[in-house]
């Protein structure tokens, strides 16, 4: 995905590309489009609960939605070489514009460090005064959470402007924070398909490099 190529492309026709690209190399299984489809329905109603209860929407977000939809590409899509875009997995992750296995890897790791270190200390070395209760422990749980999740996006958006351009950061983050609405129009037929018996989605073979070089000139 050179840059230089990228640029020449419309700031919507990049985000396009994104998603294009991310729906053929990562969403293959029909397990994790159905895992993706019900992660998205609780995305949404988190975009509108987050208003009302920021902590409690931002809990419900992990473990309702990010949890799901995570699971379906750690367990459910496939690893192996990807005859369909003539890639290995390594080299798939290695071109990945957003999160791969190892950013998620430390995402997540941050995520089930915060809890812990609230429980222990939920003054945070005096930073805080005492939660008191279990309720506020909760609360302050869900805040950190929050500004995790709002800190890996801001921080990969700046990474992608500064290593690539301003404007790949910028549909990247708009990507991310519009994927729900395109999750539900792209893989509302999912768990059909799947309970037909497909578990793979049938992906015509291209030649990926090739494709995607024409897409971008």
């Amino acid at each position: 995905m050179p840059a230089r190529a990228l640029s020449k492309l419309s700031f919507f026709e990049e985000v396009e590309i994104l998603r294009r690209d991310d729906h053929r190399l990562y969403h293959q299984c029909r397990i994790n489009q159905t895992l993706h489809l019900i992660s998205a329905c609780v995305f949404l109603f988190v975009y509108v609960y987050i208003w009302i209860d920021p902590p409690r929407a931002s809990i419900l977000g992990w473990f309702g939605a990010m949890w799901v939809r995570q699971t379906g590409h750690f367990f459910f899509e496939p690893r192996g070489f990807d005859r369909a875009n003539n890639l290995s997995n390594a080299r798939k992750e290695s071109i990945k514009v957003g999160f791969n296995v190892y950013r998620k890897i430390a995402l997540i790791s941050a995520w089930a460090v915060i809890p812990i270190l609230l429980w222990v200390d939920s003054t945070l070395l005096g930073l805080m005064s005492p939660a008191g209760s279990t309720d506020v422990l909760v609360e302050r749980i869900g805040w950190a959470w929050l500004g995790l999740a709002g800190f890996g996006l801001l921080a990969r958006t700046l990474w992608l402007t500064a290593m690539r351009s301003a404007q790949t950061g910028a549909a990247w983050f708009f990507k991310i924070l519009t994927d729900p609405f395109h999750n539900v129009r792209e893989f509302w037929r999912s768990p059909l398909y799947l309970l037909s018996g497909q578990r793979y989605e049938p992906l015509q073979f291209v030649d990926y490099y090739t494709e995607q070089s024409s897409a971008r000139t």
